[in-house]
């Protein structure tokens, strides 16, 4: 993955959780994560995976309260063999 690829990913889900965080703080990380789960394709998702495995990764703290929520696309059939 690109530096490019990986800013642009930060970058949008750093911009959906200040939008969340205008909501009641008991919606606000539901909210993050069925946004990226309804809207992310699996790439994207697969993608931002590997972003939160690292340290200081620049996401927002909404985000990484969504993590657990966020569905995780199963390996690609290309990456089983």
């Amino acid at each position: 993955m690109s530096h490019d690829t990986k800013t642009k990913l930060v970058y949008m889900a750093n911009q959906i959780a200040t939008f969340f965080k205008s909501q009641p703080a008991s919606e606000a990380v539901e909210g993050v994560a069925t946004h990226i789960n309804k809207f992310w394709e699996p790439r994207m998702r697969r993608q931002l995976f590997e972003i939160l495995e690292k340290d200081e990764n620049g996401l927002d703290a909404l985000v990484l309260q969504a993590a657990p929520l966020i569905r995780k696309p199963e390996a690609e059939a290309s990456q089983l063999r």
